[in-house]
């Protein structure tokens, strides 16, 4: 049984992640390319709000919204693609502030490309592999971050498996069957370590 709910849980797991990554990818590349490209009071806008927006205590927040709204899938997702989007912003905004100096794209603009064209057709190539390695390291820290609002009950509502939950429903057995409790753990600290060695090969 433990064994089941392990395999099930990790696909809830990785399946969360993973699309609060990819939509977290699409918003914080978009929003970098285009206050790095824009540049004067559009990027100064976008840059204080991603300031405030890592100032504000996730988990607090996080635990706030699920008393308000209610436990559900769809409110876990929303609130991982809200943490992981601002990680994407300052690296991708200094890279876009390199290349949009370089001559290549001098040239596409003297050719009359539109600034939509030039940031998704010039400039997104010179970024996409620095973010794959930024989303690389994030899907980690977002299953941390899931596996933990799912402990404190805040996450996938049960009787849903996943490792957080799994971890948070055995604890009060820890002393009579320690392996429903320790296996969980062990499955989230092998798929983070093994996400950031990926991320630092990458």
């Amino acid at each position: 049984d433990v064994l089941a709910r392990l395999l099930y849980g990790g696909r809830v797991s990785l399946m969360v992640a993973s699309i609060a990554l990819i939509s977290g990818f699409i918003v914080g590349v978009t929003v970098a390319m285009i206050s790095g490209y824009m540049g004067g009071w559009v990027d100064e806008v976008i840059m204080r709000i991603v300031d405030i927006w890592m100032s504000i205590p996730f988990l607090l927040v996080a635990l706030v919204l699920v008393i308000v709204i209610g436990q559900s899938l769809t409110t876990l997702l929303g609130l991982l693609a809200m943490m992981a989007w601002v990680q994407f912003v300052r690296v991708i905004r200094g890279q876009t502030l390199q290349i949009k100096e370089m001559d290549y794209i001098a040239l596409a603009r003297i050719a009359g490309a539109s600034r939509v064209r030039v940031i998704f057709r010039h400039l997104f190539p010179g970024i996409v592999n620095s973010a794959m390695v930024i989303a690389t390291l994030r899907v980690g820290q977002l299953i941390m971050a899931e596996a933990t609002l799912s402990f404190l009950g805040a996450g996938i509502p049960p009787p849903q498996p996943a490792w957080g939950v799994m971890i948070g429903e055995e604890r009060s057995y820890l002393d009579t069957a320690w392996w429903a409790n320790v296996f969980p753990g062990v499955c989230i600290f092998l798929t983070v370590m093994s996400l950031n060695f990926l991320g630092d090969w990458m």
